[in-house]
């Protein structure tokens, strides 16, 4: 079993916050975050997993907002129209969040690490980035990150020239690459066939 990493970032000094701002086109416009999973909505898991890898949490939504502020979080919404994906998540946290890290990950995957953010933190600290991804095998993912506040002025210049894609944001700042091996903590529900058979296994 592997040692767990410790954080060369005290976690007071990191915001975690939880994606759940998209249309959930794929699993018919439903809210994702609010689907059940095991008895438990999916956000509910998520915000199991980063507690304690954050000082504080929040979640990004733009629909049914009081059935996320029933976790007792802070919920931001986009500060951009039209939910234009997950940047726009990521800009209202790094707008609202007042610590030094935003920490993030998708309301969609409720198996992801307990040590994500502490790997994130010592890859980004290891080689002077601002920003750091988890990745497995050939895939990366950016949704799982870790920010410096700092990053704010260029996420909205890129949200402004109507920057969408993550990777090509990413590609364009000093972003640390972090290896998992499992690849099923990183499981995200698009469809809710893939909520079953995640469920069943």
């Amino acid at each position: 079993m592997a040692m767990a990493v410790a954080s060369p970032i005290s976690p007071e000094h990191i915001t975690g916050l939880v994606l759940a701002g998209g249309r959930g086109a794929r699993m018919g416009h439903v809210d994702k975050g609010l689907q059940l999973f095991r008895g438990k909505p999916l956000a509910a898991h998520v915000i199991e997993r980063l507690s304690g890898q954050t000082g504080v949490l929040a979640i990004n939504a733009n629909r049914h907002q009081s059935d996320y502020a029933a976790f007792n979080l802070p919920v931001w919404p986009d500060l951009l129209p039209d939910f234009p994906g997950p940047l726009a998540g990521l800009h209202s946290g790094l707008t609202h969040c007042s610590t030094d890290y935003l920490a993030a990950a998708p309301c969609d995957s409720p198996l992801l690490p307990r040590d994500l953010v502490a790997r994130l933190a010592a890859a980004l600290i290891e080689q002077r980035a601002d920003a750091a991804i988890a990745v497995t095998g050939e895939q990366r993912h950016p949704v799982f990150c870790l920010l410096k506040k700092t990053l704010l002025p260029s996420l909205t210049a890129y949200l402004q020239q109507d920057g969408r894609k993550m990777e090509r944001w990413f590609a364009a700042i000093h972003t640390a690459e972090v290896r998992f091996d499992d690849e099923a903590a990183f499981s995200n529900i698009n469809t809710l066939q893939e909520l079953r058979q995640l469920e069943s296994e």
